[in-house]
């Protein structure tokens, strides 16, 4: 009992900390991030609720650079459309924090915690509250010089999400096996199977993929970030081209990669389709072994199937200039398509301790 109350738990936590990209990235997507000027954890819970607050919030957001040029003119009616996207984006991440913290505390003082997931299940209340001061630190980049906010701190903050997830995702898969071996309802010889195919490397191979995908989704979020979605919009060139013009306009390689938009669009796509012929390569092979276990082979399925997918919205997204509904769907099977490696490098060592 124990140990189903925490799986839903971590469950939910995935599935807050998901919904709460997602809402953020629509919140990038609408421009409305920099609309809420003050991190208020407590009583920014509320939104204005007088016709004066309402025009003090609005106030601030002219004072700063984006309101005079992305939002150049904008009305106290069109502010309230964009303050209400950033308001329900702070609210999700409050809620993530609730839905973390609350069940474990809980459970700490229920003793309901195994002594070998403390220390790992502890970080999940430490990492999220470092997310919000991240949050804040990322949009306070924009409130000065800037316009929109710094694309370094903006994949820093989705990379702090996704490692909650993570880390909330193996943990509840390792107690998943747990109950099955408890159960015995583990696959005849599925143990002894999962030992010698891990001999082959497929752990490492699927720790690398997840870690690389990991780092393909920040690459997106660079995309982002430029806001480098809005140009070459056309599939599989960029501008007539392979490598698209003014790919190296910038001096300096890192500078050039994290820093012009040309450069990180092109290297996203290339990443990208990397990873999914990557992916499908990986099921191929190892659905080919004889000794892979079966759960092996689907989880890699999976990851084929999401990555096959994830690519589509991406080309999809490109070609019809980053719509927000196609957009969304192209974030939310990022993360989809990062669990999916993780659960694949998880049945990895579906024979191994938590």
């Amino acid at each position: 009992m124990r140990t189903k109350a925490l799986i839903l738990w971590l469950d939910a936590t995935v599935a807050a900390v998901a919904l709460a990209v997602v809402i953020g990235g629509i919140t990038r997507l609408t421009e409305s991030g920099l609309s809420i000027t003050e991190w208020k954890p407590i009583s920014g819970v509320l939104p204005p609720m007088t016709a004066a607050a309402w025009g003090d919030a609005y106030a601030r957001f002219l004072q700063i650079p984006q309101a005079q040029t992305v939002h150049a003119g904008i009305t106290l009616e069109a502010f309230k459309g964009i303050f209400w996207w950033e308001w329900v984006h702070r609210i999700a991440a409050r809620l993530v924090g609730l839905v973390i913290a609350a069940p474990f505390f809980w459970f700490w003082a229920k003793g309901q915690i195994p002594p070998t997931l403390r220390t790992r299940l502890a970080s999940l209340p430490v990492l999220v509250l470092a997310q919000g001061a991240l949050g804040w630190y990322m949009v306070s980049s924009g409130l000065s010089e800037r316009v929109n906010v710094s694309q370094y701190r903006l994949a820093a903050h989705l990379g702090l999400a996704l490692v909650i997830l993570v880390v909330a995702l193996w943990t509840s898969a390792s107690l998943r096996a747990a109950v099955a071996r408890a159960a015995g309802t583990e696959a005849p010889n599925e143990a002894a199977r999962s030992t010698a195919f891990k001999r082959a490397r497929w752990a490492l191979i699927t720790d690398l993929f997840a870690i690389w995908t990991f780092l393909v989704i920040l690459s997106g979020a660079f995309v982002a970030g430029l806001r480098a979605g809005k140009i070459y919009n056309t599939f599989p060139l960029m501008g007539g081209q392979i490598v698209p013009p003014g790919y190296g306009y910038l001096d300096g390689f890192f500078t050039n990669a994290f820093e012009n938009p040309a450069a990180a669009q092109f290297h996203h796509r290339v990443l990208a389709i990397f990873t999914v012929f990557v992916a499908i390569g990986l099921w191929l092979w190892v659905s080919a072994s004889t000794s892979a276990p079966a759960r092996v082979v689907r989880a890699q399925r999976n990851v084929a199937i999401v990555a096959c997918v994830q690519v589509t919205l991406g080309i999809a997204t490109l070609l019809m200039a980053v719509p927000i509904a196609v957009a969304a769907a192209h974030q939310l099977t990022a993360v989809a398509l990062l669990g999916a490696t993780v659960l694949s490098a998880h049945a990895a060592r579906y024979a191994s301790d938590l």
